[in-house]
Parts: structure tokens; sequence; C-alpha cells
């Protein structure tokens, strides 16, 4: 009885470890990457190259995330926020 229930709680603790959403940017130039950790909007990024990622960060829409990074870090050429994958048109609104 005791193996069942924890296997139970095994088993309903299984999605609170699943991986958080992926939040994602790739510079348009990588010469533009910062040296260290950036926080934006509670975001802390790091990049190497031009492929940057975050952890946390503020519940706002993905357009918005993408603006205030292009603000601080450059622009992107892909971006993603929290999972969310933002489209050429976006990126492109993004940019401007």
């Amino acid at each position: 009885m005791r193996a069942l229930t924890l296997a139970a709680a095994i088993l309903i603790a299984g999605p609170a470890f699943a991986e958080a959403p992926v939040t994602r940017a790739t510079l348009a130039d990588a010469s533009k990457a910062p040296a260290g950790r950036v926080i934006i909007d509670g975001a802390s990024w790091s990049c190497e190259g031009e492929a940057c990622v975050a952890t946390g960060g503020s519940a706002q829409p993905a357009t918005r995330a993408c603006r205030r990074v292009v603000a601080r870090i450059g622009k992107v050429s892909a971006f993603s926020y929290k999972g969310q994958e933002l489209s050429a048109e976006q990126i492109a609104a993004c940019n401007a």
C-alpha cells in the first residue's frame, strides 16, 4: 500500500518538474551580444554568440518582450518568449 501511495505521489508531482517554456532570441548581429547577464523586465538574459536565452521574466505579450529585448540588446532574427514563437511579420515589427 505504501508503494502505491508513493507511486501516485510521483505521478502527480511529475508535471511540476517539467521544463518551463523556452525564452530565446537569435541576434541579427552577434557583435551586439552582451558580455554578461542582462536583466530585462525580470528576465535574466545571457548570450553566447548570436544565441541568447533567458530565465524568468514578467507576464507580458511576446511582442512586447521582443521590443524590450531589441531596445537593449539589438535586432533579432528569431524570438520566442515563454514558448510563444514570433512570426516573421512580428519579428519585423519588433525590429522596426
